[in-house]
């Protein structure tokens, strides 16, 4: 399966093969689905304009750094959650409070966001991103343009209505995107975020196994996919945060790893 490189810049055209987990490729269709990525590092490098500090979602410094984060200084990591909110929120955004760290949340829509708005307008206010997961989950290269975008559309207008903001980022479901899926979020406004780390915590409840895979697999401008549905996950939070700083990364969003480059809409982050 080839895979096609743009001319300009740092993008590059890549197969869906070179993205996806092995558990995320054995459900892929076959063919070759392609389209436009970058890696945060290379969307720093060619970003323009003299911005010199990242920025969290509510366009402060992120609490605890000192100053305004510049990745393309730091030892930067994003940290994400992805299927939420659920009733283990709010004892996760208590830990993240106390550790004074950031993280992108990817929310779904139905009986997530529909069912724990509170939940919603506390990651807002406590300094949190706000990303689209879909409204239900729907892998939307298998479903058919219109609904891939009410699917998007739908959380779009959900977070809005809760929080006043409306979300610039989305992470497909299993990751699985294509040309038809970018061309949606560019027209919802919304950039892909793929990710570099995953402690596969959908299938197990050990939360020293979850820690283990995270920082065995982390690595400086890395993204970090967790799910704060599962029992096990936000236990694991406290010492991948303590680990993690005692390494000498700085924990960020995921628009904090881009900046000073604004995310792109219709366009894949991926480290």
């Amino acid at each position: 399966m080839p895979k096609h490189f743009r001319t300009t810049g740092r993008r590059r055209r890549t197969s869906i093969a070179g993205l996806l987990t092995a558990a995320s490729l054995a459900l892929a269709v076959s063919g070759c689905a392609s389209y436009d990525v970058t890696a945060p590092a290379d969307a720093r490098a060619d970003a323009t304009g003299s911005a010199t500090g990242a920025k969290n979602g509510k366009g402060k410094a992120q609490e605890g750094a000192g100053q305004d984060v510049d990745c393309r200084k730091a030892k930067c990591v994003a940290l994400t959650f992805d299927a939420g909110p659920s009733e283990n929120t709010n004892r996760l955004l208590d830990i993240l409070k106390k550790e004074k760290v950031h993280a992108t949340f990817f929310m779904l829509g139905k009986n997530h966001i529909a069912k724990r708005p509170a939940e919603v307008r506390r990651i807002d206010a406590e300094g949190h991103e706000l990303a689209n997961h879909t409204w239900s989950h729907q892998i939307l290269t298998e479903i058919e343009p219109t609904e891939a975008k009410r699917e998007l559309s739908r959380v779009q207008d959900a977070v809005r209505k809760i929080t006043g903001k409306t979300p610039t980022l989305m992470r497909p479901p299993q990751g699985r995107t294509d040309d038809k899926v970018s061309e949606i979020s560019k027209g919802l406004g919304l950039a892909q975020v793929l990710w570099s780390v995953t402690a596969k915590d959908y299938e197990t409840n050990d939360s020293a196994l979850i820690t283990k895979r995270v920082l065995e697999q982390t690595e400086r401008d890395g993204i970090i996919l967790l799910h704060d549905i599962y029992r096990g996950t936000v236990p694991a939070v406290p010492g991948i945060l303590k680990e993690l700083k005692k390494r000498g990364y700085t924990i960020v969003t995921v628009s904090q790893l881009l900046s000073p480059a604004k995310p792109e809409p219709g366009m894949v982050y991926r480290p």
